[in-house]
Formats: structure tokens, sequence, C-alpha cells
């Protein structure tokens, strides 16, 4: 069992180019002893975006607060709080915040993929 607290784990600026005012804080790793998948905090400002990117690995999103859309190869779709999404593998992506506050989601992804 692994306990993180809140404030144990603050997102950072992500400076991978072609990210806009993006920040993540690793919550659960292999580090903390997960065999199979890890768990992140991304946060993204108003007009942040992720990179235009794609791996081998999906991706499960549980949007915490804020609006956003989703792009991939050829489809655009918006999200709110509450909202799970699912991004496969190989798809090209990226997320972007809409809104006019911050957006923060969480994102599972397979351990290679931390």
């Amino acid at each position: 069992m692994k306990h993180v607290a809140s404030n144990e784990r603050i997102p950072q600026a992500v400076s991978i180019e072609g990210a806009e005012m993006v920040s993540k804080a690793s919550l659960i790793t292999a580090s903390d002893g997960a065999p199979t998948a890890s768990m992140r905090l991304f946060e993204l400002g108003v007009g942040g975006r992720t990179p235009w990117h794609t791996h081998d690995w999906e991706h499960v999103i549980y949007v915490i607060e804020g609006v956003g859309v989703l792009k991939t190869d050829g489809l655009s779709t918006e999200f709110r709080t509450g909202d799970s999404l699912l991004v496969d593998p190989n798809e090209q992506h990226n997320f972007a915040n809409t809104g006019e506050g911050r957006l923060r989601f969480l994102c599972i992804v397979p351990l290679k993929g931390d």
C-alpha cells in the first residue's frame, strides 16, 4: 500500500517542445511500487496545450476541473469536469485548455509511458 499526500507531489512545468502552460505531477509511479501503471496530474493554464504527439500506449483520462478539447488525427472532442477520455495507442493527439480557468486532469498510463 502507498499513500501520497496531496502536497507531496507538486506539478512541475513541462518543458517539451510544443507544450504551452503545462505542468505535471507524477502521483504514483514505479518508484512507489506500482506494478503496471502510473498516475499523473496535468494542469494547463488558460490557453495552454500539450504538444501534438503519438506513442504506443494508451492514456486513460479523468477530468478534475475545467474545459478543454482533445484533438486526434481526424477528430476533435470537447470535454469538461467529470468527463473520462481514452486515447488509443498510436493515436496522434493533443489536449488544449479552451476554458476561462485552469484545466486539470488525471492521466493513467502503463509504466513504460511515464
